[in-house]
């Protein structure tokens, strides 16, 4: 009596095992994840384009964010704005990539890296040669947001790069794919040097937007996230891009069948602030607040520098730069037009933000992504306070150089922690509401250096220094180091 239902038993496990057999005949019983093949590939070829291509996005997105500094002087003595318009012109970017990023997080998180990556570029192209025929400074101003909401989109290329690199090789690529950002920071500067004077700020933007176009054509070399499409029950399209990697990089694939995770809702904010993440959620936002408030405080504050010269505070009438002697350089306006040795400065402080790059990856990898980013934040709030000092433009020129290394540094850190923290299902959406907030500190950085600088030179670096501390005591007290932990898949 009890042999029979052993026998059924024994039947029907036999034909469970036959069937499975035949599902995955070349696999047998063996799995791995995307993560595990990602591992067990490497580095190789495939990475290599993925740095230069996605590392690209950076260049385009520099040029439309740095435009802002070079062209405001043109356009304030252009239209003769006040201080507070020009200050609204950077904000008005930001508020667009601030609603854009949330927008466009969700979306990446529901539809796909690539595909929202692709539609960014597309909209801040279109909208960026759309500004170089503004007729007004209003329309300045709403043609610019809408290029600031563009640009939001751009960064899925690091999510995507993120994505595909394993895990030892994330805390150094990712810090050198700033050399992208700088590059576009300073082909913007001798840009402007160049164009600004001869044919003017509208040929400027127009030059500008041709990077963002020229990569729109290379996109198609760059497959969709793999830990994407395997997390949304696309598995076939996973195995496939994982496969061709493996080829690229002349590796082998993992012995088995690649694992589908338990599907889960995508993209839900509420999965931001549950207990589990609610802590590191507002503390990253903090962070990102402050990184972002410095990061423009100091780039508008040396544009405000440059443009009237207040060393010290001092509230002397602007000095003509000697070697400029042309009549533009002699408006009549209340702002005077940059010639070549502010150009020069802008320059010089401008590689300032590669200058920490060895010793900020350095610290990433061996200090962890915390403590690097709580010593980095802590010294930017100190330079601030050392710009209060009494110095020579030289002076004043090192110390600029030295926040720009360290603004830069910070935003290496917080991007790539970030990326980190949060599993593929929410990633994209993290990032968004992390750069939403992050557009929050640049908005409000234009009415400091550009405004509260006039009236209060060392009130608006002390507060600026204050918001770096705050970020420094943030970081070193966030919940979760992700240095060597592996990407999570699911909450």
């Amino acid at each position: 009596m009890t042999t029979a239902p052993k026998e059924a038993e024994n039947a029907i496990g036999l034909e469970e095992m036959h069937m499975e057999r035949q599902e995955h005949p070349k696999g047998g019983f063996k799995t791995f994840t995307v993560e595990e093949a990602v591992e067990t590939i490497g580095f190789g070829k495939f990475h290599v384009a993925l740095f230069l291509i996605m590392g690209s996005t950076g260049v385009a997105e520099a040029m439309e964010i740095m435009l802002i500094a070079v062209v405001s002087p043109v356009i304030r003595c252009e239209w003769q704005l006040q201080d507070w318009q020009v200050a609204l012109v950077t904000t008005m970017v930001f508020f667009g990539y601030m609603v854009f990023s949330i927008v466009l997080g969700l979306l990446a998180d529901r539809y796909g890296r690539w595909k929202i990556l692709l539609l960014s570029f597309l909209w801040a192209s279109y909208f960026s040669l759309l500004t170089s025929f503004a007729p007004s400074y209003v329309w300045f101003v709403f043609l610019r947001a809408m290029v600031g909401g563009g640009v939001s989109g751009h960064a899925q290329g690091l999510i995507i790069k993120t994505e595909f690199l394993p895990t030892k090789y994330r805390g150094y690529m990712l810090p050198l794919s700033q050399v992208f950002w700088l590059t576009g920071s300073l082909l913007i500067i001798g840009l402007a040097s160049v164009v600004n004077p001869a044919i003017g700020w509208r040929w400027l933007i127009r030059i500008a937007s041709i990077p963002g176009i020229l990569l729109i054509l290379v996109f198609k070399f760059i497959p969709e996230s793999a830990r994407y499409n395997v997390s949304t029950g696309n598995v076939a399209a996973a195995l496939a891009t994982l496969q061709r990697i493996a080829k690229m990089n002349g590796a082998v694939m993992p012995e088995g069948v690649l694992r589908e995770p338990p599907q889960e809702r995508r993209g839900r904010f509420k999965d931001l602030i549950r207990p589990k993440y609610l802590r590191t959620t507002l503390q990253i936002w903090i962070i990102w607040l402050g990184i972002s408030f410095a990061y423009y405080g100091v780039i508008l504050a040396s544009a405000e520098l440059l443009e009237r010269d207040l060393v010290c505070g001092s509230a002397a009438p602007p000095v003509q730069d000697p070697s400029d002697g042309s009549e533009e350089s002699r408006s009549p306006c209340h702002c005077r037009l940059f010639g070549p040795a502010a150009y020069q400065t802008m320059i010089i402080s401008t590689v300032g933000e590669i200058a920490l790059n060895p010793l900020n990856i350095l610290g990433i990898n061996f200090l962890g992504r915390r403590l690097s980013l709580c010593i980095t934040m802590g010294c930017t709030a100190l330079f601030f306070l050392l710009l209060n000092i009494c110095t020579s433009s030289t002076g004043m020129i090192g110390f600029l150089f030295m926040l720009r290394a360290l603004v830069s540094a910070n935003f290496n850190t917080i991007y790539i922690y970030t990326a980190e923290v949060y599993p593929t299902t929410m990633r994209a959406l993290g990032m968004g509401t992390s750069g939403s907030l992050c557009r929050v500190g640049a908005m409000v950085a234009p009415f400091i250096s550009q405004v509260l600088m006039s009236a209060s030179f060392v009130g608006a670096l002390c507060l600026f220094s204050s918001v770096c501390a705050v970020c420094a005591i943030s970081a070193f007290t966030l919940p979760i180091e992700t240095k060597g932990r592996a990407l999570q898949v699911c909450i």
